[in-house]
């Protein structure tokens, strides 16, 4: 049992928002020593995990959220946006939302993609394509940066964190 706690780990934190797989896959790959290709696809499948609960009901939730007076305001600013910015993204949709997903920085990623397929009310059939390939993207992103040493898996993941994974 003991033995899996690491994967387990891994695969719970790359479905955390926020951290997603740019926090989940240094710790693999750097403080774990899981081998690159299970981490990586331990961590991708943990970052897509959430994606069709969150297209499929998050519209849900934002209108209900939407309709308190006193706390709806931002929430109603939210469906507002996306539905003034659907008519002028639909050419290039897929793409942009691919590389929004792609680029392994914060405020990007998987749950950040699905709030932005919501808005924009797509189906799961449009937004999980582009997202779970700007997903698997950033991992790779993330794996090289890991590999390639010299502080960079330090822009992803703290020492923080990973003490806080070690106690």
């Amino acid at each position: 049992m003991f033995l899996m706690l690491p994967y387990l780990l891994v695969f719970a934190l790359s479905m955390v928002p926020v951290l997603e797989l740019r926090a989940a896959l240094p710790l693999a790959l750097l403080y774990y020593d899981i081998n690159p290709a299970v981490a990586i696809l331990l961590t991708f499948l943990g970052n897509v995990l959430p994606v069709p609960f969150l297209v499929v009901w998050g519209r849900q939730v934002l209108e209900w959220l939407a309709s308190f007076k006193t706390l709806g305001g931002p929430f109603r600013w939210i469906l507002r946006l996306g539905e003034k910015k659907v008519s002028k993204m639909h050419r290039t949709l897929f793409v942009s939302l691919l590389l929004f997903v792609a680029v392994p920085l914060p405020g990007t990623g998987a749950w950040t993609g699905s709030l932005i397929a919501l808005t924009l009310n797509l189906k799961l059939k449009k937004a999980l394509p582009p997202i779970a390939l700007g997903v698997l993207i950033a991992g790779i992103i993330v794996a090289i940066a890991c590999f390639a040493g010299g502080g960079l898996a330090e822009l992803f993941v703290s020492d923080k964190l990973i003490n806080f994974f070690s106690k």
